[in-house]
Parts: C-alpha cells; structure tokens; sequence
C-alpha cells in the first residue's frame, strides 16, 4: 500500500465499500459526539469524513492532540453513513472511514485565523502575512483553480487560431509606456539599470517585424503603480498576442472569440450579450458623451445627455453663468425615483461633491405629470419639456444635472450614473456586458502646460497616417487604438501598431520629441523597423481581471496567489527588504540620507512593536 495515500479525499464512493483505504490530508475539523469522534480530513481534491469509535479505537490518544490543520494519514475502512447523515454537499458524502490507524505527519500550531470558515472577512493583511493558510480556505483554493484551468483553456485556444507562445525578456531597458518602471541595477555595469517589462510592447512588435505571424504570451508586467481593487501594485499577468497583415477587424474577430468561450465555459450560468455574435463598438467620444468614462458598464440602462442648450439664458443664474465660460450641461436619468424621499437626493448631492462637483441640480417628473424641484420656477415650463424630451423621461423619472466643463461635467456625469445604477438596483448581476471603445485621441493637451502629449499609446498608428501628422490639428486626429471593457472594467488595450519610420518620428516630434531622442529611447525598434516590418497590431487582454470578472470578485487579491498589499509589501516574505552593505558596493549604489532615516526609523518602530 502506498505510504501517503491510496485515494484522495474526494475519490472515495459506495463503490468503495469494504475497502481497506488509505488517505493524507488536512485536519479541516474536528468533533466529539461522545461515543464516536470524527474527523473531515481535506485535501486538494475535497473532503472526506473519517471516524473513531471511543470505546474501542487505539488511536484516541493522537485523536486527542490533534489540532486542525495538522497534516494526518488515516487508514480504515470504507463504510456507508447512516441515512440520516448522508452529506449530499460532499461527493464523498454516502461514505465514511472507519479509522484503524492514524498517522500524524506534520502537527500544527495553533493558526492565526480559521480556514474552514469561509465566511468571515478576516483583515487582509493579516491574510497575506500567513497566504499558505488563507490559500487552503474553499473559496481562495478554488479561484485559483480557476485561474489555472482558465490559462490552460486559453493556451489551446490561441494555439488552435494559429498562434505561437513565445517568451520575451525579462530584463530590458526602460520605455516611456504610462507608468513608472521597475528598475534593476546591473552589477556588470556600474551606474546602469535594466527595468522590468511594463509589457512586451516592443518585443512582440520586434517578432513580427522577426517574420513570426501569430504570437501570444500568458505575459508577467510589472509596474510600479498604486493599488486598486481592480490593479494589484508590482506585477500582473495578461494575454498578449499581435498579428501580422492584421486590420483592426481582424483583431477583433481573433480576440472576440476567445474572451467570449472562456467567460462562457468559466462563468456559472452568466449570459453573455453581443449582437450578431459581435461586441458592439463605441466611439471614445460617444462613450464619453453617453456614459461619462471610456470603461462604459453597459449593464446600467441610463445613457448621460447633453441639455447645456435648454439652460442657457434661463433664470437659473449659477448654470447661466458657468456656461458663458464655457461649461456644458450632462443630464443622468434616475428611472423611476420620483417616489424616493429627499435623502435620496441629498445622498446623491453628497456624492457628487465628494467626486469633485460644486453641486448636482435635479428635477423630479411626478406620476401624475408635475413636477417638482428647487430648479422648476427658474426654467419654466417649455425648457423643463424640452429638458425632459431631450433625456427621455417619463412620469415617475427623476434627472440629475451636472455642469462643469466638458472633461469635469463628463466624469462627474459618469459617476453620477454609476451611482444610479448601484443603489436604484439597474445592474443585472447576471450577464456580461462587452463593448469595444474605439477612435481614442491620438494626442492630448497638457492643461497646464499647454504641451502636447499622447493620450494613450506613443506606437499606434493614426488614422489617416502621415497626412493627419502634417495636416491636421494634432487635438483632431485619432488612433487605430481600441479598448476592450466588460461591465465596467477595462480588460485590455490594444493598437494597429505604427510601423513605419517616417510616421513615427513625425508623431514624435508633435509630442516634443527629437529624431535623436526617438533613435535613443527606442533603438531596437526604429532600427528594425527600417529593414521592413509589416503592418501589424495587437492586443493584451489583463488576465487577473479576467479571472476576477468570472469568480465574482470585487479585489483582484482574491484570484491572485501571492499578491501584494495595497501599500506594495509582501507581507509574506518580507519584501521590499532591506539590502546589506555588501550587495549595496557590489551594486554601486548609496543610499541617500533620507532612505537611511527612513529605515532607520522603521527599524525602531519593529523593535518596539
């Protein structure tokens, strides 16, 4: 018999009768009914329960000082549980093994939170301090499951669409790509540093310039960005992939497919809503207009409108006067509250303020066809018909007004609808919502500057190509960039790539910068590209908000095996930590005077804690 274990705990049936068995596992619980004891011993697999009979057994003793989660092999016989303790919850649920003897193989210290107790919210910190614990509780183990056989469900995917997984570096140099880099100093190279991929950008650009047609990679980035329940500080993973001879369609078509069988064949009983099979597509301009953000939930049945016209020249004095310097007015439904009570309203004032607005005017459409609102006798009655044609309301409707300028009227806006769509119970749980938003700006202006900058993407191609870059407002041109939301939550963006020289570094130099600066910052792919690259483009769908879509999470920490916390620590393995002199002269580095008190101080505080 094998020294560890002749089934799993989650192996065992009424086939199994009358079998002399053996299994290894988890202590997951323990109880005392007096004449028998039993024990749920847990692996990965699943659970089975094993029982002592206290007036007989040889064993009690071990029994007695075990605690849970000390690790035990148990060998016994299979028998069938009495009818009335039948667990249906269980596979193993119709059995039981009767224990003849129990090994312990690893004993347990008294843990720090409870891992079969898979409804207490247990301080997260104090979870990713022991995550080896946390990890064994249901529902963690199971997301991770999850997230495993969701990376090998896409493998194949991608595989059978013709692509190629291909590994990029690790250790490169530094690109101007949105974020702050990771860097590494180099030992070999005094006063030099690599950085951690941002993403495979440049690479994955540098194979299909290589002659590789289809490629993809399940990518590690890195970026030294703030935590946020939907962005995990430090790395993440995601699908990277970029084709050849591709227009922007032909991504679309590739991707489309593969997001929508994964959430399909993952999701529990979750429809996902497309027309003619499609994702539908969205202008960013449209999506900031209707909606107040490019990360659109679509789940939510209120589209923003815009009434700046109805108010100008009206009595309301504070709208009248914001227009004439320029602001607009975004109009957000709330269907069906003219019954809510006047809390409703100032909690939705509240949090437009606490968004950044000055305020949030609204006017109420009662059932029987008044109106009612602190706003009503400074509009009078053919504005507030206009008002309400123009944003769609009927009797029982209510509407809110933010007006600020365009940016700030739009963002306050798309909040104000969100918050509508959480608290008037307008979301479906119930379905994925994809839509493509396309046509981004290509360039944007610095408010306080005045400089001219990208938006999105310094290596898309814009639209138009060279004739937009030297003929038209720099404000005015779009991208072939594209993002692709689900329920709100931006999985991925993507490009048709700019893979010509003489376009690059005219988009370059709008943006401020040089021939020589754009040869230094992006050698390898300039130079590349002037021995012939094919068009191409791609996209790089974030795996872990992926994952967390499908397991219902609202935290990727909780589909992430070893996460960092929000204040980019691992409490795990004591990470960042500090380096000693040695590796520091080896490096080349000093630390200035301020990291030393800095470390100093924390040093104090662990001493005296």
């Amino acid at each position: 018999m094998h020294p560890h274990r002749t089934h799993n705990c989650n192996e065992l049936t009424t086939d199994n009768i009358g079998q002399i068995v053996r299994i290894s596992g988890w202590v997951n619980v323990k109880r005392d009914h007096g004449d028998l004891l039993f024990i749920d011993l847990r692996d990965h697999y699943g659970i089975t329960q094993c029982v002592i009979e206290s007036s007989s057994s040889k064993e009690l003793d071990k029994f007695a000082k075990i605690k849970l989660e000390s690790v035990i092999t148990i060998t016994g016989k299979v028998v069938n549980r009495t009818q009335e303790t039948i667990n249906k919850n269980l596979n193993t649920g119709e059995i039981e093994v009767v224990i003849d003897t129990l090994h312990i193989e690893s004993e347990a210290q008294q843990v720090p939170f409870q891992v079969n107790n898979t409804t207490e919210n247990y301080p997260e910190d104090l979870r990713l301090k022991y995550r080896y614990l946390d990890l064994r509780r249901e529902n963690m183990h199971k997301n991770l499951i999850l997230r495993t056989n969701i990376i090998s469900f896409l493998r194949k995917k991608m595989e059978s669409l013709g692509f190629m997984e291909i590994q990029t570096p690790i250790l490169t140099s530094s690109s101007p790509e949105g974020a702050r880099d990771f860097l590494v100093p180099s030992r070999l190279n005094p006063g030099k540093f690599y950085a951690l991929p941002q993403a495979p950008q440049q690479f994955k650009q540098l194979l299909m310039v290589s002659g590789f047609d289809k490629y993809f990679q399940i990518a590690p980035c890195f970026r030294d960005e703030d935590a946020r329940s939907d962005r995990s500080p430090g790395e993440f993973y995601q699908l990277d992939m970029e084709m050849s001879f591709a227009t922007q369609e032909d991504i679309f078509n590739n991707i489309e497919p593969v997001l929508k069988e994964t959430f399909e064949t993952f999701s529990t009983n979750k429809v996902i809503t497309d027309k003619d099979n499609k994702f539908p597509k969205i202008t960013y301009k449209e999506s900031i207009l209707k909606y107040g953000t490019d990360k659109p939930d679509l789940r939510i049945p209120i589209e923003i409108v815009d009434t700046t016209e109805a108010f100008k020249d009206s009595d309301f004095k504070i709208f009248v006067n914001n227009i004439k310097n320029g602001s607009i007015v975004r109009a957000i439904k709330a269907p069906k509250s003219s019954s809510k009570p006047r809390k409703f309203y100032d909690d939705m004032i509240a949090y437009a303020i606490s968004e950044g607005a000055g305020g949030l005017a609204y006017i109420i459409f009662n059932e029987d066809g008044t109106v009612k609102s602190p706003i009503a006798k400074l509009l009078g009655d053919e504005r507030i018909s206009q008002i309400k044609q123009t944003a769609n309301i009927e009797n029982g409707d209510a509407v809110f007004f933010a007006c600020d300028q365009e940016a700030k009227a739009a963002h306050i806006a798309g909040k104000v609808r969100s918050k509508l769509g959480q608290i008037c119970d307008l979301i479906d749980n119930n379905i994925f919502k994809f839509c493509w938003i396309i046509d981004f700006p290509y360039y944007e202006k610095d408010q306080e500057t005045g400089k001219i900058d990208f938006s999105h993407n310094p290596f898309s191609m814009p639209q138009g190509g060279l004739d937009s870059l030297e003929n038209k407002d720099p404000l005015e041109i779009v991208a072939y960039q594209y993002d692709i939301v689900c329920n709100g939550v931006e999985l991925s963006s993507g490009a048709i790539r700019n893979h010509r020289p003489d376009i690059m570094y005219k988009a370059f130099s709008i943006a401020g910068y040089s021939k020589e600066e754009v040869n230094t910052e992006f050698h390898g792919m300039i130079s590349a590209f002037k021995y012939g690259a094919p068009p191409h483009g791609g996209i790089a769908p974030g795996l872990d908000r992926m994952v967390m879509l499908i397991a219902e999470t609202e935290n990727i920490r909780e589909v992430t095996a070893f996460p960092m916390n929000g204040n980019a620590q691992d409490l795990l393995m004591n990470a960042p930590g500090i380096i000693d002199e040695k590796q520091l002269k080896e490096l080349n580095i000093k630390l200035t005077p301020q990291a030393l008190k800095i470390i100093s101080e924390n040093e104090q505080e662990k001493q005296s804690a």
